[in-house]
């Protein structure tokens, strides 16, 4: 679990990362899920976009994409939200927070 000092990092780093990843109509299938994974394995953080033709609100797929992928919830702010997780893969340079 995040600290608010944490998170609050964390928002700052994520201000400069660009949305990678799109949630549409289909919501969060099993492609888009692991395309998010697979970020979270190289850069530890990953900023998600919602289109407005998707089905749920941002919350809702925040919530769901943490649950299903054990990451941290930083935050969301408009279409946009933000997801952590430490990676153990090696060579990568971590967050320091």
């Amino acid at each position: 679990m995040l600290t608010s000092k944490q998170r609050a990092k964390l928002r700052s780093i994520a201000s400069n990362v660009t949305a990678t990843t799109i949630v549409g109509k289909d919501g969060l299938s099993e492609n888009v899920l692991a395309q998010i994974d697979r970020e979270l394995v190289a850069h530890e953080i990953v900023k998600v976009s919602v289109l407005e033709t998707a089905e749920m609100g941002v919350k809702e797929y925040l919530i769901e994409a943490s649950e299903k992928l054990s990451a941290e919830q930083v935050c969301s702010i408009g279409r946009k939200f933000v997801l952590y997780r430490y990676s153990d893969k090696k060579g990568i340079k971590h967050l320091e927070f």
